[in-house]
């Protein structure tokens, strides 16, 4: 079982939201709670095809090693995102 972060960056229109885990994962949405929808499933659709292409899975770091990403007076949040690395392997 892996929590992955998830950092989500207000912009002037929407949100995107992206794992610094997981490099190339990233999504948008209209409201927060859409961005956040958007980005489990992403997530989830990422770390799925690195199984299936046979590539290991990020490892979660450390929550303190991201924090300098996060802009809180911007309105940017982060939250943490469930994965559970047993579910894709078996899909593989």
């Amino acid at each position: 079982m892996a929590y992955y972060m998830v950092v989500i960056e207000k912009g002037e229109g929407n949100f995107s939201a992206y794992s610094p885990d997981v490099p190339g994962c990233v999504t948008t949405g209209k409201t927060l709670e859409e961005t956040l929808e958007n980005m489990k499933d992403a997530l989830a659709f990422h770390l799925e095809g690195l199984c299936e292409d046979g590539d290991p899975l990020p490892e979660p770091r450390d929550p303190g090693e991201h924090l300098g990403e996060i802009n809180i007076s911007a309105g940017d949040v982060f939250t943490f995102v469930h994965a559970d690395p047993g579910i894709f392997a078996n899909a593989a």
